[in-house]
């Protein structure tokens, strides 16, 4: 343990109850050291030389001396291949079929005596060897997975192996999940094992909450995203690419995934980065759709205590004139941090109150944790008794551990009846008049002063009726559990669309909700990390995200606080939350100055509030999340894969916070094209690097030229905002208009602009043709300079 890592165990040794957190502990490790047999002599094992051949739809089975690979392309392009016979199914990433294998493709001898995939999108070659390459049409190899290397014990059990695959030299990494390094991933080693950092974490903290084997890889080749459907732990190793030394070739790029037992498979999806996430999602499932007032400001802190400190907040937002579309109650509401209970002497009528903020337009979330407190008095854990809902041990004993009620058990959520079970339980959470849920502790976490905060390896979990044990479950119990909330809450109001983000996750958990920072340590490397975060889990699949603002402990100051404030009021999820010991997150605890500037930051939030429906919509849509890099739209940009300080919010905004003390100007690196500061009106020409003003009172952000985008008037009503198309372009945009929080299916709006006799020409695209649109348009950026 390093100094940090003793703090930490320290902190949790003494917010459990010291002995309990012990005996827990103990308990684990006899449970590891019975079900841990010596592993014994291991054979390895290569794929060999080709034998042989054989033809199927959209590819086929190459054959080697001692392994078997089979290799698909899909009619999208999407390519699959996986090892000694490891199918598709079963998967929890995967959301539903796998997608149709293109009849056109078709396995042929390639030179060299191995065998290639050659369809309209994609050419997957097989070496001779077992070396898979994944190239353009035109023969550029994007991807080059070489002969896989397995480990298996003579006496039987998981295989580990290893893949290791070039890139091209000047390719970029990201994904991995969520990652506070970054977006763009450095050389190093990255650990795929969900993981409570005990504690406030920071950019050098690996792993975190959510990890997900999906790499996004950024060249001038193309874009491509790989994805290891496996989800047992294992490390992912990145080396960049580089110039060559003396030989006169460039260093390819590095990645090695290596990983504890389970299936060698693959997905590969190519194309832009659009085209990319439009595949994955449609292989993992579309972002569940937020109710429109998710998309408003949110206030949380665990410690609000009781009702009278709720309405004081509450009221304190009212009184000053800032909007507020929700707030989180934490763990302290609860009977003893017992879940899905009410302290009665805090809240003596929970329902009465979340009428009364209803009616002022303040929905109530609550916080769930998977935990049960062992009680044999106890609805929740009677009636998971009953049901034989929780995890056990090898002898057919419940898994026990400590968190916030003490002792407790966890229900297994890879089991369906279990799932069906607990999501029966949110009927209470309605009863309560809470509108939304959010995932807690659900890595799982078992508190302990030293080792792996989380349930022994040895646990038993149904896995769909498979079986297994936790090293395969663990990754993906937080979307299990996310699955049985998001499913449980639509048959309880299936005419409402559910509110739900969790702390943990894993590939796919973008259908059930989103997700959040988890605890942020308090201090500018914890803002630069929030970015790192939201970014990098976009591009992995979950648009809707966003950090704890001013972060989770500590005391932020009044600078650090607003530069927050202000960059979360243009994220996805705008939420500040704290810990109990932490100080009070409301914007005028920070003073008159920040009050300002914050009432500032949240009106222009709700000015485009209609904005982030219709890119709430886009999402479900296309997979694009709300929040993306800066090479979004231009990846062959070089100088544009290595921003890390902005990003684009749409098509429409670039985003550029201050991530920096005592900052006042910044530098923005532009995208290709006409930008104009949304404030000053200022025209700047792209690509290229400009130095903007950042005045305490805002953070710049500049919309593209030709761009359109829904805005709140100033009377409420929405009306298009339009920037001047540069002399000689043409813009446009889409616009999703909110249609409640249901299950209506919405209407996407065209729209195209252009500049005609020195006058910006709107126009709408239907079916039956285009159409000049005149009301409602405000017309910005003919005056620039």
């Amino acid at each position: 343990m390093d100094g940090r890592e003793l703090v930490r165990a320290a902190r949790v040794f003494t917010m459990v109850r010291g002995p309990r957190a012990m005996r827990s502990a103990w308990r684990r490790w006899r449970a590891e050291a019975r079900a841990s047999l010596p592993r014994g002599a291991e054979r390895a094992r290569v794929p060999g030389p080709v034998v042989d051949a054989e033809p199927l739809p959209g590819g086929g089975v190459v054959r080697f001396a001692r392994s078997e690979l089979l290799v698909r392309v899909a009619s999208s392009g999407t390519v699959f291949w996986s090892w000694d016979g490891a199918a598709p199914r079963p998967s929890y990433a995967l959301a539903g079929d796998p997608p149709e294998p293109d009849a056109r493709a078709a396995l042929e001898p390639d030179k060299d005596g191995g065998w290639r995939v050659v369809s309209e999108r994609v050419t997957v070659a097989v070496s001779r060897n077992g070396a898979v390459e994944v190239r353009t049409p035109g023969g550029v190899v994007l991807r080059r997975d070489l002969p896989p290397r397995w480990w298996e014990p003579v006496a039987g059990g998981p295989a580990r192996w290893v893949q290791r695959s070039e890139v091209p030299a000047d390719a970029r990494f990201f994904g991995l999940g969520g990652r506070a390094s970054g977006p763009r991933l450095r050389e190093g080693t990255y650990r795929l094992w969900n993981t409570d950092p005990r504690g406030s974490f920071g950019p050098d903290d690996d792993p975190l909450y959510i990890t997900m084997p999906v790499q996004l890889v950024v060249a001038d080749a193309g874009t491509h995203l790989a994805f290891h459907d496996n989800t047992w732990d294992g490390r992912v190793t990145l080396r960049e690419g580089g110039e060559g030394e003396g030989s006169g070739h460039d260093r390819p790029g590095l990645s090695e995934v290596r990983m504890s037992g389970g299936p060698l498979r693959c997905w590969v999806v190519v194309g832009t980065p659009a085209r990319v996430l439009r595949g994955w999602t449609a292989l993992t499932g579309a972002p569940a759709l937020p109710p429109a007032w998710a998309l408003g400001p949110q206030h949380a802190r665990w410690g609000f205590g009781s009702e009278h400190e709720v309405r004081r907040v509450v009221a304190g937002y009212r009184e000053r004139g800032l909007p507020l579309s929700a707030l989180h109650l934490d763990i302290d509401h609860y009977d003893g941090h017992r879940v899905f209970t009410v302290d009665r002497k805090r809240f003596p009528d929970l329902p009465g109150l979340a009428r009364e903020l209803r009616a002022a337009g303040v929905r109530l979330v609550s916080i769930v944790d998977p935990a049960v407190k062992v009680e044999p008095g106890g609805p929740v854990y009677r009636g998971g008794r009953a049901a034989g809902a929780f995890v056990r041990d090898a002898r057919g004993r419940e898994v026990r551990g400590v968190v916030w009620p003490g002792e407790c058990v966890y229900p297994d959520f890879t089991d369906p009846a279990v799932r069906r079970w607990w999501g029966g339980l949110y009927e209470e959470r309605l009863a309560q008049g809470f509108s939304g849920v959010w995932h807690d502790m659900n890595e799982p976490v078992s508190f302990t002063p030293f080792g792996d905060m989380t349930l022994p390896r040895s646990a038993r979990h149904a896995l769909e009726g498979r079986g297994g044990d936790h090293r395969e479950a663990h990754n993906v119990y937080g979307l299990a559990m996310a699955g049985a909330g998001y499913e449980g809450l639509r048959r309880l109001r299936p005419d409402e669309r559910p509110f739900l983000f969790s702390r943990s996750g894993w590939a796919g958990m973008q259908r059930y909700g989103g997700t959040w920072s988890g605890d942020v340590s308090t201090g500018w490397p914890g803002l630069r990390a929030s970015l790192s975060l939201v970014l990098g889990l976009g591009l992995c699949g979950v648009p809707y995200s966003g950090p704890d603002v001013g972060g989770f402990d500590g005391s932020p100051s009044p600078e650090l606080f607003l530069r927050w404030f202000q960059l979360g009021a243009w994220l996805p999820l705008f939420r500040t939350h704290a810990a109990i010991d932490a100080g009070r997150r409301e914007p005028w605890e920070f003073g008159p100055e920040v009050l300002e500037h914050a009432r500032a930051a949240l009106a222009g939030r709700e000015r485009l509030r209609p904005y982030f429906v219709t890119l709430a919509h886009l999402a479900r849509l296309t997979g694009a999340p709300y929040a993306r890099p800066v090479w979004w739209g231009a990846p062959e940009d070089r100088a544009l894969r290595d921003c890390e300080d902005a990003f684009l919010l749409g098509d429409a905004l670039l985003v550029a916070p201050v991530l920096a003390r005592g900052a006042d100007r910044r530098a923005v690196r532009l995208p290709r094209g006409r930008w104009y500061d949304t404030v000053t009106g200022s025209a700047y020409e792209g690509p290229g690097q400009v130095l903007v003003d950042a005045p305490l009172s805002r953070i710049p952000v500049l919309a593209r030229a030709g761009a359109v985008i829904p805005v709140r008037g100033e009377d409420g009503a929405e009306e298009l905002e339009v920037w001047a198309p540069a002399p000689g372009r043409t813009g446009g945009g889409v616009v999703v208009r909110d249609v409640g929080d249901g299950w209506e299916r919405a209407e996407i709006e065209r729209y195209t602009t252009r500049l005609v006799d020195g006058a910006v020409r709107v126009e709408r695209v239907t079916d039956e043709g285009v159409v000049a649109v005149a009301a409602r348009v405000r017309v910005r950026g003919l005056d620039a300079g």
